[in-house]
């Protein structure tokens, strides 16, 4: 499968980052701030879908590692990190248990044998991307799920009143700049029909303001996706 058509941005972003700030605080502006409170909160929906000790976790788009940092402090878990940036994989590396796997991986695919994983998380992912680069993913990662494995996603809505800033300050951007950050938006009922289409199980919708596991919302709205 093609690459992505980003790559160079990302990391002549992260170059920046890591040229003007001290590294930790580069690291965490590469993945938006909070890494630790964010990193806690995605840890907490993925035991709320039922992540448990000894199960594999893939974590497409791991970034810096601010959710293996405490999945690594809190969980012995077989996991995956993926990322198209290497910088970040170092990094995130570095904040991780030793047998923790971290890869760059710049196709629109999952690196794992069919029916071989029992969790993928993507945060902040398909936020970035095109809705066609979003499906072929979505796509993949269900052949490299067990049956009854578990995508857990979250996404931007438009719709969803605490997203609408954001939309907002895209749009702006755009006017100014002419190339602003891709920002994708994802109503509820296209990831719903992704999801019928795919032949996945829509366990969970949670809109960004809600969080039924203990703890904070993310802000983005999730998903849970089963392969049945």
């Amino acid at each position: 499968m093609a690459e992505f058509h980003f790559v160079e941005d990302y990391e002549r972003h992260i170059a920046q980052l890591i040229a003007n700030y001290p590294l930790d605080e580069a690291m965490s502006l590469a993945v938006g701030g909070g890494y630790e409170e964010l990193g806690s909160i995605e840890a907490d929906i993925l035991r709320y879908a039922g992540l448990k000790d000894g199960l594999s976790l893939i974590d497409l788009g791991c970034g810096s590692g601010r959710l293996a940092s405490v999945l690594g402090q809190t969980m012995m878990i077989q996991y995956t990190g993926i990322d198209i940036v290497q910088a970040l994989l170092d990094y995130a590396k570095s904040k991780s248990p030793p047998n923790y796997r971290f890869l760059l991986h710049r196709a629109l695919s999952i690196p794992a044998a069919d029916n071989t994983c029992e969790f993928v998380a993507s945060f902040s992912v398909f936020t970035h991307l095109l809705q066609a680069e979003t499906y072929i993913y979505l796509q993949d990662i269900k052949r490299a799920l067990k049956p009854g494995g578990k995508l857990v996603l979250s996404f931007l809505e438009i719709q969803c009143d605490s997203h609408w800033d954001s939309f907002e300050s895209t749009v702006e951007a755009q006017r100014e700049q002419g190339r602003a950050v891709l920002n994708m938006f994802i109503e509820r009922s296209v990831m719903e029909t992704w999801s019928n289409r795919l032949g996945y199980v829509m366990e969970v919708y949670i809109p960004g303001t809600e969080a039924p596991w203990d703890g904070k919302p993310l802000w983005q709205s999730v998903a849970i996706l089963r392969k049945p």
